[in-house]
């Protein structure tokens, strides 16, 4: 027979943890994950701007000094990607990866396209670095430069394959990725999204998505007071 205790923690499972910044886009891809899988989080903020990642305690949670980290239970998993994946398997309802073997390969290679080529290269602190070594506008020709070869390439990927959304006609891991990636481009780095007639359009097609309006930075309890609540 169960015990008391083991019955209590099947019927009551441990809340999932975020470690979040609203501003960060990593932290953003993974509230619309958790969002699309129905999963309830609790929401702690690490304030990038006033260096709190670089807490003793925040390092014990993921040495890199990054946002996002999921707890679950006793299960740490930092970076997005990661947490992402990590979330595919132990919670496969709504899933971001399809089965067809072309179309997952696609939505793997946007994703990585993001994470790796763009992204990392618009991090705060390379582009505080850029502004300390050159200037501040070179630090935006930088983002500018890497946020539009990547959006070039991206748009060329999908030609053929996009739906209502990246890759068809449902939300995959691809427009989990891509969301972010498009609003940082177009609200911090003024990036023209008329050249690439297919991102545009699909990103105002996550503006009526609940998950995606939920993960929102401006929605999120540590944005800024002044930020506009509209996705």
């Amino acid at each position: 027979m169960a015990s008391a205790s083991a019955v209590e923690s099947a019927s009551c499972p441990k809340k999932l943890t975020l470690y979040s910044y609203w501003r960060s886009s990593c932290s953003h891809r993974v509230r619309i994950a958790l969002n699309l899988k129905g999963l309830d989080y609790e929401y702690k903020a690490v304030d990038l701007s006033k260096g709190e990642q670089f807490d003793p305690e925040f390092e014990k949670l993921n040495p890199v000094r990054f946002v996002p980290v999921l707890v679950d239970g006793d299960v740490v998993v930092a970076d997005s990607f990661a947490i992402i994946l990590y979330l595919e398997d132990e919670h496969p309802q709504f899933p971001l990866l399809p089965r067809d073997l072309k179309k997952k390969a696609l939505n793997l290679q946007v994703a990585n396209i993001i994470s790796s080529s763009i992204q990392p290269l618009q991090m705060l602190s390379v582009l505080n670095f850029i502004e300390e070594k050159i200037s501040s506008d070179e630090k935006v020709a930088w983002a500018q430069r890497h946020t539009n070869n990547g959006f070039t390439a991206i748009e060329k990927l999908l030609e053929g394959s996009a739906g209502k959304y990246a890759t068809g006609d449902k939300v995959q891991l691809a427009d989990v990725f891509l969301a972010p990636q498009i609003y940082v481009g177009v609200t911090r780095f003024q990036i023209d999204m008329s050249q690439y007639p297919t991102l545009a359009r699909i990103y105002e097609a996550y503006a009526e998505l609940p998950a995606f309006r939920a993960a929102h930075p401006n929605r999120q309890p540590d944005a800024f007071p002044s930020s506009s609540q509209s996705c």
